[in-house]
C-alpha cells in the first residue's frame, strides 16, 4: 500500500509572499516563450539577413558605372533627383518586407500546427504557462518582433548601401551626393511606421493562420488558403463579381492608401510616393473601419485558437 509523501512547507520570502511568487513575475513566463519562439525559429531573422545579403550583391554589381550615372542624374531637377537615387533603397526595402511577410505566413502556419506534430506539446502542456500567455507570444512574433527585426535589417541594409556608393563616388568628387540628396532620418521614420500599420493591418490574416495551425491534422498550407479560393470562385460564378477576392488583396496590400496622404502625379512620372513626414497620416489610419473590423476578426481568431490549443492533444 502507497502511503502519501509528506508535503514540503512552502517557503516565503521575508515579506511572507511564497518564493516562487515572488520570483515569478507575470511578464516572466511572456518572456521566456517569446526567448523560446525566437530561439526556435531562427529563420524570423535569417531569411531576412539572406534577402538583404542577395540584395547588396546585386548592388554592388549595379555599382558598376554609378559615377556616370550620378553625373547624369544630377542634371536633373531636385524631385528627379532623388527619386531615382532613392529607387535602389525602395525596391531593397520591399524586397526584404516581402520575405518577412513569407516569413511571417509559414511561421503562423506552423506555430501550433508544429508542436502537435513532433508531440513536444505534451512538454509546452507541463510547464506552467497558460494557453493564452502561449498564444500571447506566439501572435507577437509576426505583428511586433518580425517588423522590428525587418526594420533593423532593412536599415543596416541601406546604411551599407550609402557607405558602398560613398566610397564608390568618393575618388570622381560625387561622395556627398547620396548623403545630400536622400534624408535618411525622414526614410527611417517613414519605414518604421509603414512597417507597424502594416503589421496591425495584417493581423486577422496571422490570426486565421494560426488558427488554423491550431486545428489543422495535416496540409496546413492548404486549409489555409482554399475556403478563401472556394468562397471567390462562388462569387464569380455566382454573381459575376469580386468584391471578395478584392478586398483579401486589399487587406494583404491595400493599407497604404489609409496611411498615408497619397499624392497623385502624372503615369510614368519620376517621383517617389512618399517623399515627406507631411504624407503619414495616422489620425486617418486609425479611424478606418477597415483597420478596426480586421483586428475584430483578428481577435476572433485568436480566441479560438487558444480554446482549440487547450483542448487539442498531439497528432
Amino acid at each position: 500500500m502507497n502511503t502519501p509523501s509528506p508535503a514540503l512547507p512552502e517557503i516565503r520570502d521575508e515579506s511572507g509572499v511564497p518564493a516562487s511568487s515572488s520570483k515569478l513575475s507575470a511578464t516572466r513566463p511572456f518572456y521566456w516563450c517569446v526567448r523560446r519562439e525566437l530561439w526556435e525559429n531562427r529563420s524570423i531573422y535569417i531569411a531576412p539577413l539572406i534577402a538583404a545579403g542577395v540584395v547588396l550583391f546585386g548592388y554592388a554589381i549595379s555599382a558598376i558605372g554609378l559615377a556616370q550615372r550620378r553625373r547624369a542624374l544630377l542634371l536633373l531637377d531636385p524631385v528627379q533627383q532623388r527619386a531615382h537615387i532613392e529607387m535602389p533603397y525602395d525596391i531593397v526595402a520591399m524586397m526584404i518586407m516581402f520575405t518577412a511577410f513569407i516569413v511571417g505566413v509559414f511561421y503562423c502556419l506552423d506555430a501550433l500546427y508544429g508542436e502537435r506534430r513532433d508531440r513536444s506539446i505534451l512538454f509546452w502542456k507541463s510547464l506552467p504557462v497558460s494557453d493564452l500567455t502561449a498564444l500571447l507570444a506566439k501572435v507577437s512574433v509576426p505583428i511586433v518582433f518580425l517588423p522590428l527585426i525587418t526594420f533593423a535589417i532593412i536599415e543596416a541594409t541601406h546604411l551599407v548601401m550609402m557607405l558602398m556608393s560613398t566610397v564608390i563616388l568618393l575618388p570622381q568628387g560625387l561622395g556627398s551626393t547620396t548623403w545630400r540628396v536622400l534624408p535618411f532620418f525622414q526614410l527611417s521614420v517613414v519605414l518604421l511606421y509603414g512597417l507597424i500599420t502594416m503589421a496591425l493591418w495584417q493581423a486577422p490574416i496571422f490570426g486565421w493562420l494560426l488558427l488554423v495551425s491550431a486545428w489543422v491534422r495535416r496540409a496546413t498550407f492548404l486549409w489555409a488558403v482554399l475556403p478563401w479560393l472556394a468562397i471567390c470562385a462562388i462569387e464569380k460564378i455566382a454573381f459575376n463579381t469580386s468584391y471578395f477576392a478584392l478586398m483579401l488583396g486589399r487587406r494583404m496590400t491595400g493599407n497604404f492608401e489609409d496611411a498615408f496622404v497619397v499624392v497623385k502625379h502624372p503615369h510614368g512620372a519620376a517621383v517617389a510616393l512618399v517623399d515627406r513626414l507631411t504624407q503619414l497620416d495616422p489620425v486617418k489610419f486609425f479611424s478606418s473601419p477597415g483597420l478596426w473590423i480586421g483586428l475584430v476578426f483578428a481577435v476572433a481568431f485568436f480566441t479560438a485558437a487558444v480554446q482549440l490549443r487547450r483542448y487539442r492533444g498531439p497528432l
